[in-house]
């Protein structure tokens, strides 16, 4: 679970460098820029989208994938949860925040339409 008050903190923040809203999502939040998930919060923590182009940053600074317990096994998604130093500085964060959005535009792409089973 998320609470709301935690939730909207973090969308105070980020919204000093992007314009980010919040949807609630099986007890958390999916943050979004212009409509695309770029962070999640689970349990009071922040994971921001993770791909290739960014992973290491997280790595580098000690943080661990965003998991979540599914019906037979732990699932680990492509989100690393936010390094706390990154909150201390709006230019810092707004990379970080780019670099996210990013590798979720980057995922987008890369994904195939589904089909249309009706035609």
């Amino acid at each position: 679970m998320a609470s709301k008050a935690f939730c909207e903190l973090v969308l105070k923040q980020l919204n000093q460098v992007a314009p980010v809203t919040a949807r609630a999502m099986f007890g958390g939040y999916g943050l979004y820029i212009n409509g695309l998930m770029f962070a999640l919060i689970a349990n009071d923590v922040v994971y921001f989208k993770v791909n290739d182009s960014n992973r290491e940053d997280f790595l580098t600074a000690g943080m661990q994938p965003f998991i979540y317990h599914g019906k037979h096994k732990p699932i680990q998604m492509s989100y690393y949860q936010l390094p706390e130093a990154i909150w201390d500085g709006v230019a810092t964060l707004s990379v970080w925040v780019e670099k996210a959005h990013t590798a979720a535009r980057q995922e987008k792409v890369k994904q195939k339409p589904k089909k249309n089973a009706y035609k």
